[in-house]
C-alpha cells in the first residue's frame, strides 16, 4: 500500500443502528476498490471489518476496525463502529477521530433508536455526515417516507442528491441529480452500467434538483447571485455549492440512495466521499485539550497523535491504534506519551486494513496506524515529540449503566480474576471494575448486559477463566433519629492473674448529614477529674470506631452520629488498651439500640432522555421504584426527565428503560446522598443479613 499525501486522505466512520447494512457497505466499498476479490458475509463470518470470534458468532460488530478502500487516487480509512449501544464506547472512539460520518439508515425501518443516538454524538463533535438510505432492494422499501422520516425524527435539513430507479423488487439503479444520469447495477466491480434517466421520473427528477440547487446556491455568494439571475446552475456548481454547505458543517445532510448487498450506488457513494468529504488538512487548527495551544494539520507540523483503540491480539499481542494529527510518526523511534509524561520506544509501525497488518516505516498527519507491544500507552492518551509537546483532546466515553458482582467459577481464580478484569478495563474504558468495602463484591460495570457478557467471555476463550455473575448487594448505612444518655459500658474480668477491666460511660446523638466529617462520625473527650487516664481514651475511641464499622442492626456502617465520653473508671493494675476498647465498643451497642436506630439507603440523582411518547410510561415505572420526580424539561423533541431514585431499584434500569422505550431512551446516574429506607424494607434487610449470618 502506497503512502498518501494528507489531502488525498478521508476518514470516514460507518454508522447506524444494528443490522441497518453498515458492514455490508463496506464489503461493497472494498469490493469495488480491489481490496477484496469477493464480497463477504456477515451470517457467514466472512466480511473484512467484523473478524473477531466474538463478532462471527453474534453476526453483529463489537470493536471498531480500519478497512482502507483505494478509489481514484485517493485512500479511504473506514472504520466500522458498533451499531447495538452496548460498545458505544468505540462509536465514541470513532467519531472521535474521523472527519466525517456516513450514516446508514434502512429504507424499510427509517430512523430506528440506534440512529437516534448515534445522531446526537455526531452533533456533539459536530462532524459532517450523509445519510445513505440502503437496501433499496428489499420489500416495504420506501425512499419518500424515509426522507420525511429523517427529517421529522433528526430535525436536520436534508439535500436529496439521488433518487431511486423503483424500489422493492423493481430497485434497479439510482438517478445522479448532480450528473443528471442514471447508474444501474454494476457486473462484478466494473463501473456502474448508466442509461437514460426514465421518463417516468421526469417530473420528480425536475422537482428534486430543483430543490437541490436551491441548497447548493445558498452556501455561497457568489452561486446564489448566479442562480438569481439565470435561474439555473451547472453541474459542476451544484457539485461545488454541496461540497462547501456539507464541508461547513451547516448541518446540510446530503441524502444518497442504493443497496450494499447488491453493489447499487456504492460506486456513487465512493465518488461522493471522494469530491465532498473534507480531508485531514481541512481540519485546519488542532488545539490541546486546555485550548492553550495550536498546531497545523500538516506533515510540517511538530508529531502529534491520539491513541483511540488498544486491543489484545492473540497473535501479535497488544495492538494500539492512533491517529496522527499533525507532523510524521516514525516507525522505530522514541515518542513522548504526554498522558503520561514519559518517553516511550515504539517499534514497528503498520497500516490496519481488517484483521491484516500492512508494514510501512511511518504514518503521516491525516493517516491512521497500528504499534505493537506498547507498555504504557492508553486509549485517549497522547504522543508527540518530548521537545514539541501537546495533549490532545480525549475522549468522552458513555459511564456503565448496569453493575453485576462478579466471582470466579472455579477456587483458586480470585487473584487471576483480579489481573484480567484490570487488563480488560485497560482495553475498554467503559468497562469499570470496583471493590465494595461495605458489601465485600467485587463489581463489575459496563453499557448492557451483552456488554458484559462479552468480555466474560473473551476472558474465558483468551485466559481461561471463567465467571460468575450475580445482582450486586446495596451498600446499606445504619444510623440512629434519637439520643442515648448515660450509657454504661464495662469489661470486668478475673479469672486468677491479672484481670481486665475498663468503664466508660457515654451520650450519643444524632448528627445531620455531613456533619461529622469524614469519618462519619464524632468523638467528643470530656472527661475531667482523671476518671479515665490520658492514656486509655484513645483506646475507647478505637473500639467505637470498630464497632460503627459494622453497625449493630444489620452489619452495616454505622454513620451520622456524636459520641461523648464523659466519665469512666480504671483500676491501676488490671486497666488496659483493650479493656477499654472493648468497654467502648459496648456502650456504642448498647446506646444504639436506646437511640432509634434506622436504616439508610442510597438514593441517585437520574437524568432520562426519552421522545415525547414515552415520558408518562417512564414517569410511571418511576414512581412504581419509589422515585420521585423533580422537573422535566423539553430539549427538541425529547423530553429530559429528573429524579431522585433509591439505588436498589435502578441495578437494572438499563434493561427496563430499553424495554419501555424501544431503545429510544437513555440515562444517566449519580450518587445524591442517603435516606431513611423505610420500615417494612429495612426489617427485610435485617432479617436477610441474619440469615447471611448463619449460612
Amino acid at each position: 500500500m502506497k503512502e498518501y499525501q494528507t489531502k488525498n486522505i478521508r476518514n470516514i466512520g460507518l454508522v447506524s443502528h444494528s443490522n441497518a447494512g453498515k458492514t455490508t457497505l463496506i464489503e461493497a466499498i472494498l469490493f469495488n476498490s480491489g481490496t477484496i476479490d469477493k464480497m463477504g458475509s456477515v451470517d457467514q463470518g466472512t466480511s473484512a471489518s467484523d473478524h473477531a470470534d466474538d463478532e462471527i458468532e453474534r453476526k453483529i460488530t463489537i470493536n471498531c476496525s480500519i478497512c482502507v478502500a483505494e478509489w481514484e487516487d485517493h485512500k479511504l480509512n473506514l472504520i466500522d463502529s458498533p451499531g447495538a449501544d452496548d460498545f458505544y464506547g468505540d462509536l465514541e472512539s470513532v467519531l472521535r477521530v474521523v472527519d466525517g460520518v456516513i450514516v446508514i439508515v434502512d429504507a424499510t425501518m427509517g430512523i430506528e433508536s440506534g440512529t437516534e443516538k448515534v445522531w446526537e454524538i455526531i452533533e456533539k463533535y459536530n462532524l459532517p455526515a450523509t445519510i445513505f438510505i440502503n437496501k433499496m432492494d428489499k420489500e416495504n422499501a420506501n425512499f419518500a417516507e424515509t426522507i420525511d422520516n429523517i427529517k421529522n425524527i433528526l430535525e436536520v435539513s436534508t439535500a436529496t442528491t439521488q433518487l431511486p430507479i423503483g424500489q422493492d423488487s423493481d430497485f434497479s439503479g439510482i438517478v445522479d441529480l448532480i450528473q443528471m444520469k442514471s447508474s444501474l447495477k454494476p457486473n462484478g466491480r466494473d463501473a456502474h452500467p448508466e442509461s437514460d434517466i426514465p421518463t417516468d421520473m421526469a417530473d420528480a427528477v425536475e422537482e428534486t434538483r430543483e430543490e437541490l440547487i436551491e441548497v447548493a446556491a445558498e452556501s455561497d455568494d457568489g452561486l446564489i447571485e448566479k442562480y438569481f439571475e439565470e435561474g439555473e446552475l451547472s453541474s459542476e456548481e451544484i457539485q461545488l455549492g454541496i461540497q462547501n454547505a456539507f464541508r461547513s458543517k451547516a448541518r446540510i445532510v446530503p441524502i444518497l440512495c442504493g443497496s450494499a448487498l447488491e453493489n447499487i450506488g456504492v460506486q456513487n457513494l465512493m465518488d461522493f466521499v471522494v469530491e465532498c468529504f473534507p480531508s485531514p488538512e481541512d481540519a485546519g487548527i488542532i488545539e490541546s485539550e486546555d485550548g492553550g495551544m495550536t498546531r497545523d494539520a500538516g506533515i510540517s507540523s511538530p508529531m502529534s497523535a491520539l491513541v483511540f483503540k488498544t486491543l489484545a491480539d492473540p497473535f501479535a499481542g497488544r495492538l494500539t491504534l492512533f491517529r496522527v494529527y499533525s507532523g510524521v510518526l516514525i516507525g522505530d523511534s522514541q515518542i513522548f506519551n504526554s498522558a503520561k509524561g514519559q518517553n516511550e520506544k515504539i517499534g514497528k509501525v503498520s497500516f490496519m486494513n481488517g484483521k491484516h497488518l500492512i508494514d510501512t516505516p511511518q504514518i503521516v498527519a491525516g493517516d491512521f496506524g497500528v504499534a505493537i507491544k506498547l507498555i504504557n500507552a492508553q486509549t485517549g492518551d497522547t504522543f508527540c515529540d518530548a521537545d514539541n509537546v501537546i495533549q490532545l483532546p480525549s475522549i468522552n466515553f458513555p459511564n456503565p449503566v448496569i453493575s453485576f458482582a462478579i466471582l470466579p467459577a472455579r477456587e483458586g481464580d480470585d487473584e487471576k480474576l483480579s489481573t484480567i478484569l484490570q487488563r480488560m478495563s485497560e482495553e475498554d474504558p467503559t468497562f469499570r471494575i470496583e471493590r465494595n468495602d461495605t458489601t465485600r463484591q467485587l463489581l463489575v460495570s459496563g453499557l448492557g448486559e451483552v456488554h458484559l457478557n462479552v468480555i466474560r467471555g473473551r476472558m474465558k476463550d483468551k485466559f481461561g477463566v471463567e465467571t460468575a455473575i450475580e445482582d450486586p448487594k446495596v451498600a446499606y448505612r445504619e444510623t440512629i433519629r434519637g439520643r442515648a444518655n448515660g450509657i454504661r459500658g464495662r469489661l470486668k474480668k478475673q479469672s486468677g492473674g491479672r484481670g481486665q477491666f475498663g468503664e466508660v460511660w457515654i451520650n450519643l446523638e444524632p448528627t445531620q448529614l455531613g456533619e461529622s466529617g469524614d469519618d462519619e462520625f464524632e468523638f467528643v473527650n470530656k472527661v475531667v477529674g482523671g476518671s479515665i487516664p490520658t492514656n486509655y481514651i484513645p483506646a475507647v475511641e478505637k473500639g467505637i470506631r470498630q464497632t460503627r464499622t459494622s453497625g449493630v442492626l444489620a452489619g452495616y456502617p454505622f454513620v451520622d452520629f456524636r459520641v461523648t465520653l464523659y466519665d469512666g473508671k480504671h483500676h491501676p493494675v488490671d486497666s488496659s488498651d483493650l479493656a477499654f476498647q472493648i468497654a467502648g465498643s459496648q456502650a456504642l451497642r448498647d446506646a444504639t439500640l436506646d437511640a432509634k436506630p434506622v436504616m439508610l439507603e442510597p438514593i441517585m440523582d437520574v437524568e432520562i432522555s426519552v421522545p415525547d411518547q414515552f415520558m408518562g410510561d417512564v414517569i410511571g415505572d418511576l414512581n412504581s421504584k419509589r422515585g420521585r420526580v423533580m422537573g422535566v424539561e423539553q430539549v427538541g423533541k425529547r423530553q429530559v426527565i429528573g429524579a431522585t431514585v433509591p439505588l436498589s431499584e435502578m441495578f437494572r434500569y438499563s434493561i427496563d428503560l430499553k424495554s419501555i422505550t424501544s431503545a429510544r431512551g437513555s440515562f444517566t446516574m449519580d450518587f445524591s446522598r442517603y435516606e431513611q429506607l423505610p420500615d417494612e424494607l429495612a426489617q427485610k434487610v435485617i432479617a436477610d443479613s441474619k440469615t447471611d449470618d448463619t449460612e
